[in-house]
């Protein structure tokens, strides 16, 4: 699975707490398994999540590892298939710690945020890893419970995280904030995070523009919005593929002569026709329908030559 945090979801959360009940039987029926395309090995895998699942027989391991390239794969254009091939690999290697993680960031990017939170701290609990913090904090958003999402941010383990985990701890923190209507302590959380990640002080920007607004202060969120990049300028499109030709250019078609075969014992006879309007001749093919009684004309044209 992909490093570092994705960033969290904002407005795009479901609310219902979707958490599995404690009651629930022990026995769990198993995943059905995604196809898995041939080209998709073990072996692309990182080495540090080869390493993990060691403690597997080698046939599991590597059933195991290549759904967890797949989870990896689609996370961003297919996050439900993602999630579906990280729930095989957690049924077939439950305690490795980078299936649970897995589970957890699929949970996450289709909106399981009960399910997602459940995995994180499995995960934390086996590697002792608080990196995902701010994703777990979103999750209690998720679930609107943004006084946890705060509380979260308190904990000594707030205090070790990367700087770009600590930026994305504060602007789900300053969501939080939003969550219980104080706009004010969000814009103040906003303010204070320091960051040289150009990609990270444009999403704080985009907070920034959602709180001036949520306070009326509309001049000053239209200001600071003109100065964020178009959405989508710096991706690729397919018109860049695209290339133009002038058909004035190209050379007229020529049209198709048919071969002219020796009628001796054949039923069909071929007869000259006129030119056509670009000089080139066609023959006209008439041929004896014995069931009708009547003749049939086709022209048959040329076929074009390769210029």
């Amino acid at each position: 699975m992909g490093k570092g945090a994705p960033k969290h979801k904002g407005a795009d959360r479901r609310d219902d707490d979707d958490r599995a009940p404690r009651n629930e039987g022990l026995v769990r029926k198993a995943p059905i398994a995604p196809d898995i395309p041939d080209e998709i090995t073990f072996d692309l895998l990182d080495k540090t999540a080869r390493a993990s699942l060691r403690t597997l027989s080698k046939d599991n391991a590597e059933d195991v590892g290549r759904h967890l390239v797949m989870a990896g794969r689609l996370i961003d254009i297919d996050p439900e298939r993602a999630y579906q091939h990280a729930q095989v690999a957690v049924a077939r290697g439950g305690r490795v710690d980078i299936c649970r993680e897995a589970a957890a960031l699929t949970a996450y990017a289709t909106g399981r945020y009960a399910d997602a939170l459940r995995e994180f701290r499995t995960v934390r609990r086996l590697n002792g890893s608080s990196e995902h913090l701010p994703l777990m904090a979103d999750c209690e958003r998720g679930l609107g419970r943004p006084e946890r999402a705060i509380a979260l941010a308190q904990e000594p383990e707030a205090k070790k995280l990367s700087a770009e985990a600590s930026v994305e701890l504060q602007i789900v923190i300053a969501g939080a904030r939003m969550d219980m209507g104080n706009a004010e302590a969000a814009l103040m959380t906003l303010a204070r995070i320091s960051t040289k990640d150009s990609q990270a002080r444009v999403r704080i920007s985009e907070a920034k523009v959602a709180v001036l607004r949520a306070l009326d202060r509309n001049t000053e969120a239209d200001e600071l919005e003109a100065t964020l990049p178009a959405e989508g300028a710096d991706e690729p499109t397919w018109a860049d593929e695209v290339y133009l030709y002038d058909t004035e250019e190209l050379p007229e078609p020529v049209e198709y002569v048919a071969p002219v075969e020796s009628a001796g014992e054949d039923d069909a006879s071929v007869t000259p026709a006129s030119g056509d309007a670009n000089g080139a001749d066609t023959m006209t093919v008439v041929a004896d329908d014995e069931s009708a009684g009547t003749h049939k004309d086709t022209n048959v044209p040329e076929e074009p030559k390769n210029v």
